[in-house]
């Protein structure tokens, strides 16, 4: 009885996890194996899952059918959830990664700028929950490597509390210049208002 409740605990949790993410399919490709009497066609789709708030997720699903294919690679994004340090709305530093031909580079970006980016690197930043930044995409462009490429660089990334740690400097030192001036616009402001 315990056991039927456990599960059913479970079956729910895990619904409520398939509601809060966001799912999107970046690229569909029909793929050939060459068998004794010709082709075989199936279906290779690309999916990325995030939850917006910094966990990201990239799943590769391969059927006969397009459905069962994108069934197959959002179970695996979902299974391989990354969390990506991120700086606000932006990212904390500049990065650049590869990944088979792809290349990608990501710049962090003043508020209110918006995501700098085209296809599959698009895809991946907006499901992470990053809103500005500036990207390069150079090399391939195959959407699968691009996807890749840009998840490598957003593991990649450190907290500025773990970069000052690292270099042995004050955590702000290592914030984006916006996010410096902004804290000592606070800090005159409450000042003068002490002074008064």
């Amino acid at each position: 009885m315990a056991e039927k409740r456990e599960r059913k605990e479970r079956r729910d949790r895990e619904q409520d996890d398939r509601e809060e993410l966001d799912e999107r399919v970046v690229d569909i490709t029909r793929v050939a194996k060459v068998i004794k009497g010709g082709r075989r066609f199936a279906f290779r789709t690309v999916v990325i899952v995030g939850d917006n708030k910094g966990r990201i997720g990239i799943g590769v699903g391969k059927s006969r059918a397009v459905p069962d294919s994108i069934r197959k690679g959002s179970d695996r994004a979902r299974r391989r959830l990354w969390k990506v340090a991120l700086s606000g709305t932006t990212i904390p530093h500049e990065v650049f990664a590869k990944h088979g031909g792809a290349k990608v580079l990501l710049k962090p970006a003043s508020p209110g700028t918006g995501v700098i980016a085209a296809g599959g690197v698009r895809a991946v930043l907006e499901a992470v929950g990053v809103r500005d930044v500036l990207t390069k995409s150079q090399g391939s462009s195959n959407l699968l490597n691009v996807a890749m490429a840009t998840i490598e660089a957003l593991r990649s990334l450190r907290s500025p509390e773990e970069l000052a740690a690292m270099r042995g400097k004050p955590v702000d030192q290592m914030r984006p210049f916006w996010e410096r001036a902004a804290r000592a616009a606070a800090q005159q402001g409450g000042t003068t208002e002490e002074a008064k």
